[in-house]
């Protein structure tokens, strides 16, 4: 009697969770592997998920995070009104000075010309 060669184990079938064996091209979507998961660094996040993150990865909390984006945008939009409202200020009072120094300009050119017009008076009714 020959003694028979064992078997190789075939690559292609896999044993699931319940003892079952089955081939790998019969597997359902939800087993089949796509390969591994993608790693996004926190670099390649957009801008607005880098802190949030950089806060979770330190561990501060969910809580902290959650604050963060919805005070974040209020407070750049409160940093923005006030900028404004400053701007606004900073022209009222960049035209109240320039008119107000035309006005003092053009009063003391005009008194200045009655001072003159004034010496001569006197000086022809001498």
């Amino acid at each position: 009697m020959e003694p028979t060669p064992s078997l190789p184990v075939r690559a292609d079938i896999v044993q699931l969770r319940d003892g079952t064996h089955i081939y790998t091209d019969q597997l359902p979507t939800a087993f089949q592997q796509q390969g591994p998961p993608p790693v996004v660094h926190i670099h390649q996040a957009p801008p607005d998920r880098t802190g949030q993150r950089v806060a979770l990865g330190t561990g501060i909390g969910a809580g902290t995070v959650a604050a963060g984006v919805y005070f974040g945008p209020l407070l750049v939009g409160v940093i923005t009104s006030m900028a404004i409202s400053l701007a606004v200020v900073a022209l009222v009072a960049v035209a109240t000075t320039w008119g107000l120094v035309t006005v003092v300009r053009t009063v003391a050119q005009d008194g200045d010309q009655a001072a003159k017009n004034l010496r001569k008076a006197r000086r022809r009714s001498r």
